[in-house]
């Protein structure tokens, strides 16, 4: 099997390999393609980045992060189902960091939405462009499908056509009178050639103009077929950041101060003379201890004294925090998501109703800690670590050893997790800073659980207040205000260096831009400075916002008089058909009635974000005083299902964290340090608290969707609105479990 490594230093054997396909075909020809990043030594031909055909079989280059999401397998189906190969044919591997690996969805993104016109969506086309500029290789957004639906099967039917032609020259016979068939081409008469044959001669022809098969010709997507990961990951042989080890390879642990604010002094003469320690590194805002193995490190660096400087750079305890929130609606908004009709001048016979929602920090809490291995030896740097974000990670990684980029080999490993974490380059700069201290040697850096918990980049706390009016039944007012902290600009800042001017949309997406037909309609969003540090947390701003959004519809529908189900129908059927269509769903699934019996609560939520709405209900039960969930219901519409079970997948699993958020997550301060350390304080779902799910991927809508984190903003507002059925009693602040005994 080929790697990244060996690509990255040697690309391929001329006469053994090719590299065909890529984003210089149809209609992705719309300007100069990125640089290939593959570079050939003599002899050798690299004419692409994403397909590779040796006398080993067909490799793609996936510039995705694989962190559980499936990404990797659904790239190889859209290159295999137009290559016509098998998926057992196609093997897979990261991609270096690199310009041409850009992500073209997710500048688009900034004018898509559900009413969309043709124009805005052609103007996202062109926006899209401008990741080539930013290199910006970003897994994040649920946009990796987007970004390659198009661009991967293209990939896949221009290698077709150059290898079908190879072997037409080679034959002395038409093109069009040869078909290919699970790699390989076949003749009228029989004859069959393995595309490893073609490789050479189809490299040196120029692709024709390529036709993309129809839906309904597909072979392998829109079925169900196993993804690629899971036989290493189910055998333990699956590699992480964490797994990785080198020839003399050692470990290391840091400790950071637990405001942020850096070390005053510290002793570490000690320490440093511990069986096992190697070296004791000042990090100028914490310590690290190099070791002969990772549970020498830690021990270690948990030993030395060390005392801390006293202030911490942002508000330093909830109390000042909940108080900034509330003060930040007296600030000029900093976005308007959205601005329809007149929400001041109502009908004097509408009823109004008020409300305010409350939500903390919370925590990314993968599975596995931030970890990465560098290797240092003066003039070049290796690494090896899960990343989001590769570009600007390997950037950040030459900027700190004093290196060029050239002279940076950054390798993409597996990701224990990512929801946002990966993105982040904290583990990247301080394993980088910790393995200049020992040239010559790796060293693996890995967080403790309790300094990756207290040293996140957190999802946001929030305070919103909203307004509304009904009159005849229906809404006809929602004027929504969220008090919070900006999102983009510091993550940009850390990982990048710079970030873009202007509005955060985070403060107000998944409040404003919901297809509700609702007549005067106004979503703004405060930006509260001096918060603890946040970043990008599964579904971002929707995590949050699907919370206070669909809470108060339901409060909506119940000033109505309305079943809850049926007035967001009400809503949504002429506005977003999709939207309705996912509702219907759950209404056939759950067999909703409007009504539920004694001891039992049933909840609806519906959320539309990247690009595809959700629909979601709960049905919790009481048992005995205690509440347990018993059922969900979930549907979703991305537009092509490109693999469904995997998409069912990833709407369960969305679901199950922002359940476990809503139930008995959340993160503190207090003196600016995080009171939470470790599972036993921050608990997710446990097994025996999961509800039976059944889940209908629909494909109604005409685009393509994100799926990997849109099953999360429903999973909290259809929970407390089961909840209210079940007790009657409104739970505007999360966590739940403050007010609400789970079954445990």
């Amino acid at each position: 099997m080929a790697s990244i490594g060996k690509i990255a230093r040697r690309t391929f054997l001329f006469g053994a390999a090719a590299i065909v396909g890529g984003a210089a075909f149809g209609a992705w020809y719309v300007a100069k393609p990125a640089p290939n990043p593959l570079k050939p030594a003599d002899g050798e031909t690299a004419l692409n980045a994403f397909v590779v055909i040796d006398a080993e079989g067909i490799t793609l280059v996936s510039p995705r992060a694989e962190m559980g999401q499936g990404t990797e397998t659904t790239w190889a189906a859209l290159i295999a189902e137009e290559l016509d190969v098998t998926l057992d044919q196609v093997r897979i591997i990261h991609g270096p960091p690199a310009k041409a690996y850009y992500n073209h969805a997710m500048m688009g993104e900034a004018v898509a939405g559900y009413d969309a016109s043709s124009f805005q969506r052609s103007m996202g086309e062109l926006m899209g462009h401008v990741g080539k500029v930013m290199s910006l290789q970003v897994t994040g957004g649920s946009t990796a499908m987007k970004d390659g639906y198009e661009r991967m099967r293209v990939v896949g039917a221009a290698t077709r056509e150059v290898l079908v032609a190879a072997a037409a020259e080679r034959l002395g016979v038409s093109a069009s009178e040869l078909v290919t068939d699970k790699g390989t081409v076949i003749a009228p008469d029989g004859t069959t050639i393995p595309y490893t044959e073609l490789a050479e001669a189809a490299a040196e022809i120029e692709p024709p103009r390529i036709e993309l098969r129809q839906p309904e010709e597909w072979k392998i997507l829109r079925s169900s077929y196993p993804r690629g990961d899971i036989p290493a990951k189910t055998t333990g042989t699956a590699e992480f950041a964490i797994d990785t080890r080198l020839p003399g390879q050692r470990f290391a642990a840091l400790r950071l101060a637990p405001n942020r604010a850096g070390v005053k002094e510290f002793d570490g003469f000690e320490v440093s003379r511990m069986p096992g320690v190697e070296k004791v590194v000042d990090l100028g805002d914490g310590i690290a201890v190099i070791a002969n193995n990772t549970w020498v490190a830690q021990n270690a660096v948990n030993q030395i004294p060390v005392t801390w400087q006293d202030k911490a750079p942002y508000l330093a305890d909830d109390a000042a925090i909940t108080q900034a929130l509330e003060a930040g609606f007296a600030l000029e908004p900093n976005v308007t998501g959205r601005d329809d009709g007149d929400v001041e001048n109502l009908p004097s016979d509408a009823t109004t109703i008020e409300a305010e929602y409350r939500v903390p920090f919370l925590s990314h809490a993968t599975m596995e800690p931030q970890s990465a291995n560098a290797w240092f030896d003066g003039g070049k740097l290796r690494v090896w670590t899960g990343s989001q974000m590769p570009t600007f990670a390997l950037a950040v990684a030459a900027d700190e050893a004093g290196l060029s980029e050239d002279d940076v080999e950054f390798n993409v490993t597996y990701l224990g997790g990512g929801f946002g974490r990966r993105g982040e380059v904290d583990f990247v700069r301080y394993a980088t800073r910790i393995a200049k201290e020992l040239p010559g040697t790796p060293v693996l850096l890995t967080y403790s659980r309790e300094e990756d918990m207290t040293h996140d980049f957190y999802r946001p706390a929030a305070i919103a207040r909203l307004s509304g009016a009904v009159k005849d039944g229906a809404a006809v007012m929602l004027d929504g205000r969220v008090s919070s902290a900006p999102v983009i600009e510091p993550a940009l800042t850390r990982a990048a260096g710079f970030a873009p001017g202007g509005p955060d949309m985070t403060l107000t997406e998944g409040l404003g831009n919901q297809p509700y037909a609702i007549p005067n309609y106004r979503a703004r969003g405060y930006a509260v400075p001096d918060m603890p540090p946040v970043g990008f947390w599964r579904s971002v701003g929707n995590s949050l916002n699907g919370f206070f959004m669909e809470s108060f519809v339901d409060e909506l529908a119940h000033a109505a008089g309305a079943d809850p189900l049926q007035f967001r129908m009400d809503m949504t059927r002429d506005e977003f058909l999709p939207a309705w269509e996912c509702l219907n769903a759950v209404k056939e699934m759950s067999g909703w009635t409007g009504t539920t019996p004694d001891g039992v609560g049933r909840g609806v939520a519906m959320c539309y974000s990247f690009g595809s709405p959700v629909a979601m209900v709960i049905e919790v039960r009481d048992e005995d005083g205690l509440v347990r969930l018993s059922n969900a219901w979930i549907a979703a519409d991305p537009g092509v299902a490109l693999n469904p079970d995997n998409i069912r997948a990833q709407l369960t699993g969305a679901m199950v964290y922002g359940l476990s958020a809503a139930m008995g997550e959340e993160i503190t301060f207090d003196g600016g340090a995080v009171q939470q350390v470790n599972f036993p304080d921050y608990e997710p779902l446990r097994m025996n608290q999961m509800p039976q799910v059944e889940v209908r991927v629909l494909e109604v809508q005409e685009h393509l969707g994100g799926v990997g984190e849109i099953g999360t903003p429903p999973a909290a507002p259809a929970l407390a609105n089961a909840l209210f059925d079940l007790r009657g009693e409104r739970y505007r602040s999360l966590p739940l479990n403050k007010a609400v005994d789970f079954v445990i």
